[in-house]
């Protein structure tokens, strides 16, 4: 069945810069298109990205997927990464970065902040949202302009407690 994880997951693959092939169909006719390029890696910002990884992968089944957990503090909002774990070679690929409601955008940016320190370029990260505010996507790119950001819609205010709802532990 097909569902938002498997349009975002394939919304993001499509907008890694593949290269234009010209492929030849059993019939003879030929036509322009793009052939997928290895390596792509997936990181899902716990939990709620993890919602988003069968989606990818039924569209990239090979594709490496790295985690990392980061919790808000309910006080102060700040972001604090508690785990963080990649395919070896993050610096040379190119990263989906799966989180599925944008709020604030802080948590994304401390998790751009952890991919920076392991070599990834800002360039090459696109970010797979389903739901975002305004607010969030803007702090993410005035901290990162480079940044690809897709999301399904943008509004003011964003679903609460997803991953709650979505693993059922509300």
């Amino acid at each position: 069945m097909f569902s938002l994880w498997h349009g975002s997951g394939m919304k993001g693959n499509n907008n890694v810069h593949s290269p234009s092939v010209l492929f030849l169909s059993p019939t003879g006719y030929k036509y322009e298109g793009v052939k997928f390029e290895k390596g792509n890696c997936g990181v899902s910002i716990m939990r709620s990205g993890e919602a988003m990884e069968q989606g990818l992968r039924d569209c990239c089944r090979s594709i490496r997927i790295g985690k990392i957990l980061i919790q808000s503090d309910e006080e102060t909002q700040r972001a604090k990464v508690y785990y963080a774990k990649f395919p070896p070679d993050i610096y040379r690929r190119k990263v989906l970065l799966m989180y599925p409601i944008l709020s604030t955008g802080n948590t994304v940016i401390e998790a751009v902040k952890v991919l920076i320190e392991h070599g990834v370029q800002p360039s090459v990260i696109i970010l797979l949202s389903l739901f975002s505010t305004p607010h969030g996507a803007k702090s993410i790119i005035q901290e990162f302009p480079e940044i690809t950001i897709l999301t399904t819609e943008v509004h003011p205010v964003a679903p609460t407690h997803f991953g709650q709802k979505y693993f059922g532990t509300d």
